[in-house]
């Protein structure tokens, strides 16, 4: 992807994307559950509903898949495989959302969508017609995914519209913060596989434009301008996350960039984009939370802290640490790529569900 984009073949991200197309399946029912492709409010999504007779209004999750905003797909076998065991086992109603992706859009074109599926899922007489139960629905994501999910289920809590609340929120090895790229997480595992530092930047960059100044300066942690220092303490590591992750680190902070970049890209000070600048009065408010993070993963402390201030603010959280693990690794539950450690994540992932929704 780096040659082809060096020479001008093509986009960095097109490239990158073509890992995406090689693991699509076809949207293929079974004996267990009926699975279509089709829109919500005119956004692409993949639809798992149980076959079983329901014995009542069923359970349902609203879920967006990783990718850094730039890849990823409902139909990718991973997801696919997740989604329909989620539906199958606990009798539930799945809704993979294909929100679109960057290059071609930006912030907050992929909220937006996510949002808009989630909204119009969440009407009374759209739950009816799938047998879903109004107060056993919740949000879930991986990744770019999970900071989707977070956005979301903070933005219906200011949604005078949607009447139905959120069961809960599952936030997988989420990305919750553009603010703070020094984290101890993200000096720890910079060239670890899956997720490397350069690649969470050019990322995060993506999301918001194709200006390469602005990776440029997130790159160096120069990208916040001195009259947003006051959000700095919502995303401040030395506070919360605890002595095994802060190890030797010293806390110090982004160091202040021009007025410029955030002038021109607003979206990097945007709670919908940064969960984690979200005041404690909204977090208070949030549903029963699940929080998946991985040892080895630049995102880990992006995880750890929100899971700190939810609980702060009186929120009920499940935190699950996988001290072996790494970014991504919940979707290894396939063959060639099998890990016992992916299997154990999404058993527990499962677990709570079946308990918490």
């Amino acid at each position: 992807s780096e040659v082809a984009d060096l020479l001008g073949l093509m986009h960095y991200m097109e490239g990158m994307r073509l890992i995406t197309v090689v693991e699509l399946v076809a949207p293929t029912s079974d004996e267990n559950v009926t699975v279509t492709d089709t829109e919500f409010n005119n956004v692409p999504v993949r639809l798992f509903v149980p076959r079983r007779a329901p014995g009542g209004l069923r359970r349902a999750m609203v879920y967006f898949h990783g990718g850094g905003w730039c890849l990823g797909d409902a139909g990718m076998q991973a997801y696919d495989h997740m989604s329909r065991r989620i539906s199958n086992e606990l009798n539930a109603v799945v809704v993979s959302v294909n929100y679109r992706l960057a290059p071609p859009h930006r912030f907050p074109v992929q909220f937006e969508d996510v949002y808009s599926v989630t909204k119009f899922f969440l009407q009374s007489k759209v739950l009816s017609q799938h047998g879903v139960d109004p107060a056993r629905v919740c949000v879930a994501g991986d990744s770019a995914g999970g900071n989707l999910a977070a956005a979301v289920a903070q933005q219906l809590l200011e949604d005078p519209e949607v009447k139905t609340k959120l069961r809960a929120q599952i936030l997988l090895y989420p990305a919750l913060q553009a603010l703070d790229r020094d984290l101890p997480s993200y000096r720890d595992t910079a060239t670890k596989p899956i997720l490397s530092r350069s690649l969470m930047v050019r990322f995060w960059s993506e999301y918001f434009t194709s200006d390469p100044a602005l990776r440029e300066a997130m790159a160096s942690n120069r990208h916040v301008p001195a009259e947003s220092s006051h959000l700095f303490p919502l995303v401040n590591w030395s506070r919360w996350l605890p002595a095994e992750m802060r190890k030797a680190h010293a806390y110090g902070g982004p160091a202040a960039g021009g007025t410029e970049l955030a002038s021109g890209h607003p979206g990097l000070l945007d709670p919908r984009a940064s969960p984690l600048l979200a005041s404690d009065a909204r977090l208070a408010r949030l549903p029963r939370t699940f929080i998946l993070t991985c040892e080895h993963d630049v995102l880990r402390d992006d995880g750890v802290m929100y899971a700190g201030r939810l609980r702060a603010a009186g929120v009920p959280v499940t935190h699950h640490h996988a001290k072996d693990a790494f970014h991504g690794a919940m979707l290894f539950t396939l063959w060639p790529f099998e890990l016992a450690v992916g299997h154990r994540m999404f058993n527990a992932c499962l677990d709570w569900l079946n308990e918490n929704l």
